[in-house]
C-alpha cells in the first residue's frame, strides 16, 4: 500500500514540475485558509507568466500579494480585489490582466472543472457586462447565461486542517471556503496541512475530500494572519 502514500517532505517535492506560464488555482478566502507555505514556495521559484484563479489576490506583502510583488502573475481571475493596492496598480498600468467573475459563478466554474461538467447556465450577470459575448437562454420565464467551466489547473494549491497519508482531507470551519472544490480541479493537487495522521485515524463520516483527488501532501506552518483585525477600544 506504500504506493498510496501522498506525503512529501519538502516544498521542492511538493511543487516539482511547476514552470512558467502555468495555471494555478489557489484556495482561500481573503487570508482565511490560504496555503501560505506553498504560495511562498511559488514566490521563491520565481516562475513567471502565471494565470492564477483564486477568490482574491491576498493583501500587500502576504498571500498571493507575494506573487504580485515579483510580477509573477500575468492573468488574475477572481471575484474580489479590494484589499491590495499593488493589485490596483498592476491592473491600471496594464501589467496584469484581470478577469473579474461573480463569486458564486467563480465557485461553480471551479466545481464544474472538478466534476467534468463543461458548462452551466446561471442567472447571475444577465444583462450586465458579465454576459457580453455569452450564449443566453430562457427557462421558465427567466433569463440565463452560459458559463464555461475552467480548464483543469496545472497545479491546485490547497490548505486543509488534517490529512492522512493517503491524502484524505478534513477542512476546519470557514477555512474550507474554496479549498474543497479546488482540490478536485487540478491536474496536480498539492495540499498543505496542519497535521498528518495514519490511515484509519480520520472518521470516514467527516472526510470532506477523498484522497483520490490529491497528489501530494505536506505539513506546513501557518501564520494565519488576520486580514482586518478589529477590536474594541
Amino acid at each position: 500500500m506504500s504506493g498510496l502514500n501522498k506525503v512529501v517532505n519538502s516544498y521542492d517535492e511538493a511543487l516539482a514540475g511547476i514552470s512558467n506560464d502555468m495555471t494555478l488555482m489557489v484556495g482561500g478566502f481573503g487570508l482565511c485558509g490560504i496555503p501560505e507555505g506553498l504560495i511562498q514556495k511559488v514566490a521563491d521559484t520565481e516562475v513567471k507568466g502565471l494565470t492564477c484563479i483564486s477568490n482574491n489576490a491576498g493583501v500587500d506583502g502576504f498571500g498571493l500579494g507575494k506573487l504580485l510583488e515579483k510580477r509573477q502573475i500575468k492573468t488574475m481571475i477572481g471575484s474580489y480585489v479590494g484589499e491590495n493596492k499593488l493589485f490596483e496598480q498592476l491592473f491600471l498600468s496594464g501589467e496584469m490582466e484581470v478577469i473579474l467573475t461573480p463569486q458564486g459563478t467563480l465557485a461553480e466554474k471551479i466545481r464544474a472543472a472538478g466534476a467534468g461538467i463543461p458548462a452551466f447556465y446561471t442567472a447571475t450577470g444577465f444583462g450586465t457586462e458579465v454576459a457580453k459575448g455569452k450564449e443566453t437562454k430562457e427557462y421558465n420565464g427567466k433569463n440565463y447565461i452560459l458559463e464555461e467551466a475552467f480548464p483543469k489547473a496545472d497545479f491546485a494549491l490547497v490548505k486543509a486542517w488534517k490529512a492522512d497519508r493517503y491524502g484524505n482531507l478534513i477542512f476546519k470551519k470557514t477555512a474550507a471556503n474554496f479549498n474543497p472544490m479546488i482540490a478536485t480541479a487540478g491536474k496536480i493537487t498539492v495540499v498543505e496541512v496542519e497535521e498528518i495522521v495514519e490511515p484509519g485515524e480520520l472518521d470516514p463520516n467527516y472526510i470532506h475530500t477523498p484522497g483520490i483527488y490529491v497528489d501530494r501532501v505536506i505539513v506546513g506552518k501557518f501564520e494565519k494572519r488576520i486580514e482586518q483585525r478589529t477590536v474594541k477600544q
